[in-house]
């Protein structure tokens, strides 16, 4: 969340105190500028005041951290690859018919998938469960998958790579622990 300090410039010191307390639910930026404007007031913290106002902002400011499992960024890439082979498969594949609306449903489905690929990198856990979700209803594909192999064949390895690497991501994404370990 951004704050600007103009907003909070406009309000009265004692208003600018509540920034300062222990337990505030603004962001740490707030504070820092709460704790700026005060001194550029003429406002004088004890050294104690001041290490505790430190000492708050920082804690906050690791607690608004967040932190990114490994295996989010390794599922993020399985599935931005499996959305650029998805690119490279509508360019071979010989029977798509290039009318607009085809076109269209192909955008929409691969700016899902880069869609899914960013939300993952930026560690939601809801995407996993989007990801299995769409995994399942694909299931419902196999056959047309398989009769897509007999007939052109690197347009089915192509289909299947992208599976795996889905199926991979999904299992990546499910191996990330709920809790945080301290």
């Amino acid at each position: 969340m951004s704050v600007k300090r103009k907003v909070l410039e406009a309000k009265t010191d004692k208003e600018l105190e509540y920034y300062l307390q222990e337990d505030n639910k603004f962001v740490p930026q707030a504070s820092q500028f709460a704790y700026e404007i005060l001194k550029s007031r003429g406002r004088i913290f004890t050294p104690e005041d001041t290490e505790r106002i430190t000492l708050m902002i920082e804690k906050k400011s690791e607690e608004d951290k967040i932190i990114i499992h490994e295996n989010h960024k390794k599922a993020a890439n399985l599935i931005y690859i499996s959305a650029t082979l998805g690119i490279v498969n509508m360019i071979l594949f010989p029977d798509l018919p290039f009318s607009f609306f085809s076109i269209f449903v192909a955008i929409i489905i691969l700016g899902f998938m880069f869609g899914i690929g960013y939300m993952i990198s930026k560690g939601s856990n809801g995407a996993k469960y989007i990801l299995l979700v769409c995994m399942i209803l694909g299931i419902i594909y196999i056959p047309f998958m398989l009769l897509t192999i007999t007939r052109t064949p690197v347009v089915g390895i192509i289909n299947i790579v992208q599976t795996v690497l889905q199926v991979w991501a999904i299992v990546l994404l499910y191996q990330i622990p709920k809790y945080k370990l301290e």
